[in-house]
């Protein structure tokens, strides 16, 4: 508990420090990279030109007047083609991206790391993301980081080793973890963290959802293409929904919980409705229990199943009360000891993350979210690992895993076929 009161003053420090850093002034500075003057004009590269990715382009280029986009990058041109279409019609002064600098192809993040760009936005399927934090890192970019930030613990341990390289060079990583940058989420888990409803001893959080999407393959388009086009079904490519999606709950159970780390996880899970060949080798629903050093337990249920009911909240209990966070409905109350509503202004918590990232290359602080974003990705991949293999597995062996889902190098020529689908009690931890 008294790590858990040290967690809880420390965060009150630092949500004070962040909500502080989106109205910094913009201080001049060299180098460049620590801190540009604000008439220096940042220079951005978009990976992954989906949805998200465009998405988060769109919110760097309104972050600061002096930010432009001068290259992208994605494996399928017409991904390019559409996210530059949407991007030069919203900021036709701030896309300067021309043909040269639209790179089609697995190679295209290395192009881009080697112009001139400044800040890098990583949103391709996440099994790409340990190597291209490592490699952005080393280049010295600032750093947007869609989640999760790793597939299995060997990318895990890869982006903790980037992150601590970011801090001593000052560059600053920004996860895609969006809640932890929305003003209701921020005031109301402050209030969990500075005791609101007690010493928490439950969390209970969901993300049931329907079914997702199928995107149509080329004819002539190779194993791997067909893949790449729908990632989310390869676990070595997504690391399955619990991770590329639902991972956003686990996330915020991690949060009112002060982000420490739980002592053991126990998990299930399994394919009713998706299994088709086409849904690859994922499972569409998990149940796992997190359990903690005091003896609190945090419950997380996922599923991507047509027709059934939806669920996205977390509900904190405590020894003095009870919160409630609904993501759906964007409500978030306390009753107990305290009754309370959050009536405050709301905010687009996308937009925040991109206003915060600038805000600190532009006062030369930078802001490094590495730590806990891990530690949330690694809860994530641990429910997974317990769920395939049906066994209870400790934090340390879930980071400790020498398991590693997917071939160490990956273009368009690769060859790889997916591991078999898990079967609990079966399927080894490794």
């Amino acid at each position: 508990m008294k790590e858990r009161g040290n967690t809880r003053r420390s965060f009150i420090k630092t949500s004070g420090a962040i909500a502080a850093a989106a109205s910094l002034p913009l201080y001049s500075g060299i180098p460049l990279y620590a801190s540009p003057s604000n008439s220096n004009v940042l220079k951005v590269g978009l990976i992954g030109c989906g949805g998200r990715g465009t998405g988060a382009a769109n919110q760097a280029l309104k972050a600061d007047k002096n930010v432009v986009l001068t290259a992208m990058a994605d494996i399928f041109e017409d991904r390019i083609t559409e996210s530059h279409q949407n991007l030069l019609k919203n900021h036709p002064d701030k896309v300067k991206v021309d043909k040269a600098n639209r790179y089609v192809g697995f190679d295209g993040f290395d192009k881009i790391l080697n112009s001139d760009v400044d800040v890098v936005i990583l949103a391709t399927p996440p099994n790409f993301r340990p190597d291209h934090i490592e490699k952005a890192v080393n280049a010295g970019k600032h750093i947007f980081t869609e989640k999760p930030m790793a597939v299995d613990a060997p990318g895990v341990r890869r982006v903790l080793e980037s992150v601590e390289k970011a801090k001593k060079k000052n560059l600053s990583i920004v996860s895609g973890f969006c809640w932890r940058y929305h003003s209701p989420k921020r005031e109301t888990f402050g209030k969990i963290l500075d005791g609101a409803v007690g010493d928490v001893h439950t969390i209970y959080n969901t993300y049931n959802t329907g079914a997702l999407w199928w995107r149509d393959v080329q004819p002539g388009w190779n194993s791997m293409m067909k893949r790449m086009r729908n990632w989310i079904y390869h676990n070595w490519i997504s690391g399955d929904h619990i991770i590329e999606q639902a991972i956003h709950s686990i996330d915020m159970m991690s949060w009112a919980f002060g982000d420490v780390k739980p002592v053991s996880i126990t998990a299930t899970g399994g394919r009713q409705s998706r299994i088709e060949e086409q849904y690859g080798n994922v499972y569409d629903h998990f149940a796992v229990v997190y359990e903690y050093e005091n003896g609190a337990k945090g419950f997380h249920f996922c599923r991507q199943q047509k027709n059934c009911s939806n669920s996205y909240a977390v509900e904190v209990m405590g020894s003095e009360g009870h919160a409630m966070i609904d993501c759906i409905r964007n409500r978030h109350t306390i009753t107990g000891k305290e009754q309370w509503r959050f009536r405050g202004e709301d905010n687009d918590m996308y937009q925040q993350e991109h206003d915060e990232l600038f805000a600190s290359i532009r006062s030369g602080k930078a802001m490094n979210d590495g730590e806990w974003m891990m530690r949330s990705t690694l809860l994530g991949i641990a429910g997974r690992m317990a769920a395939y293999s049906g066994q209870t597995i400790t934090y340390d062996q879930a980071l400790n895993s020498q398991e590693k889902l997917g071939p160490d190098y990956v273009d368009q020529n690769t060859v790889f076929e997916d591991p078999a689908i898990a079967r609990p009690g079966i399927t080894p931890f490794l």
